[in-house]
C-alpha cells in the first residue's frame, strides 16, 4: 500500500486529513496505529506538541538536524516549533502517540512548576528511556484518556481529559528530572540565560511584560536576551511572557468570579479595555466571550 504523503508542516489538521484518529476538536489527537501516521517529503515544523510512547520495535527521528533512535520504553517529546527531517518505523514498531494543540497544552499545564528546566531538557533531549514502573503509569493515563476521547457523548469529555493528561505531565516530568539527574550535560552561557529568565517571568510576569525590564534585571541588553532566548526555544522572550500572561488570564477567567478589572487590577493593566485588547490579540476573542465557552 502506498504510504500518504505529508506536504505541510505538522499539526492536528493536516494528521486529521490523511488518518481517521480519535480527537477532539483540533485541540489534541490520538494515533494508535504509528504505521498511518503519514510521511514526509521535506523537513516540517511542529505545530503542536507531539508525546508518543514506543512499545515494540524501534524508530528513527531527525529533529533539528539531530537523529534519536527510539525503542520499547522510550519516551518521545517533540515541542512545537522544532522541525522534523523525517521518522522512519520498524515493520513490528509499536506504541502511542498524542499530539496537542499549544493552547490545550498551555491549559493543561498552568499551575505546574518548573516547566522551563524541564522544557529546555526535553528540547535537548526528546527521548527518554523510562522505568517499566512509568511504562505502566503511562498506559494507565492512555488507556483512560483514550477511551474518553472517543466518547463525545460525555458531558464532561473535555476536563476529564485536561486533568488525565495534566496528571500524566506531572508523572513524565518527574521521569525527565530523574533522568537530568544522571546527566552529565552542562548548559552552555545560551541555555543558562534562558533558564534564568524563563525563571524570572515566572515570578514576576503578572506585574511585569516589557522585555527591556527582564534584560536590565539580568544584566544584559534586550538584544542579547532577544537572540540568546531565540537561540535556545526557537521563540521570542515576548513570546515567552505573553504565553504566560495569557495562561494565567485563562485560569482566572474560567476558575474565578472575579471581575475583568479586578482581573485586569491583578494582572498591572492600565485598565479593563488595555486588558480586552490584550486578550484578543493574543487569544482571539474578547475576555467575556472566552469566560462564557465551555
Amino acid at each position: 500500500m502506498k504510504h500518504k504523503t505529508l506536504t505541510d508542516n505538522i499539526s492536528i489538521e493536516s494528521i486529521l486529513e490523511f488518518t481517521k484518529a480519535r480527537h477532539i476538536d483540533k485541540d489534541i489527537v490520538v494515533v494508535e496505529n504509528i504505521h498511518n501516521i503519514p510521511k514526509i517529503d521535506t523537513p516540517r515544523r511542529m505545530g503542536c506538541l507531539l508525546l508518543g510512547l514506543c512499545l515494540k520495535g524501534s524508530a528513527t527521528y531527525t529533529v533539528n538536524t539531530v537523529q534519536h533512535t527510539v525503542a520499547p520504553n522510550d519516551f518521545i517529546i517533540i515541542s512545537e516549533g522544532q522541525t522534523i527531517s523525517g521518522y522512519n518505523f520498524s515493520s513490528d514498531c509499536m506504541g502511542i502517540t498524542f499530539m496537542i494543540s499549544q493552547t490545550f497544552f498551555n491549559d493543561i499545564v498552568s499551575g505546574v512548576s518548573e516547566l522551563s528546566s524541564l522544557f529546555l531538557f526535553s528540547r535537548t533531549h526528546p527521548v527518554c528511556s523510562l522505568l517499566p514502573s512509568e511504562v505502566q503509569a503511562l498506559l494507565s493515563y492512555c488507556h483512560i484518556a483514550i477511551e474518553k476521547i472517543a466518547n463525545p457523548e460525555h458531558h464532561f469529555r473535555r476536563a476529564i481529559v485536561r486533568s488525565l493528561f495534566k496528571a500524566m505531565i506531572y508523572d513524565i516530568s518527574n521521569a525527565i528530572y530523574r533522568i537530568q539527574q544522571l546527566s552529565n550535560r552542562t548548559y552552555n552561557k545560551a541555555e543558562e540565560l534562558f533558564n534564568r529568565f524563563i525563571k524570572l517571568v515566572e515570578l514576576c510576569y503578572r506585574k511585569e511584560r516589557r522585555v527591556s525590564w527582564y534584560a536590565e534585571r539580568l544584566n544584559i541588553t534586550a538584544k542579547y536576551l532577544s537572540e540568546s532566548v531565540k537561540q535556545v526555544s526557537g521563540r521570542t522572550p515576548n513570546d515567552w511572557i505573553d504565553n504566560y500572561v495569557t495562561i494565567e488570564l485563562r485560569v482566572l477567567l474560567r476558575n474565578t468570579n472575579k471581575s475583568i478589572k479586578e482581573i485586569a487590577k491583578d494582572m498591572n493593566f492600565p485598565n479593563q479595555s488595555f486588558l480586552g485588547t490584550y486578550f484578543k490579540e493574543h487569544v482571539g476573542v474578547t475576555p467575556s466571550a472566552y469566560r462564557k465557552e465551555k
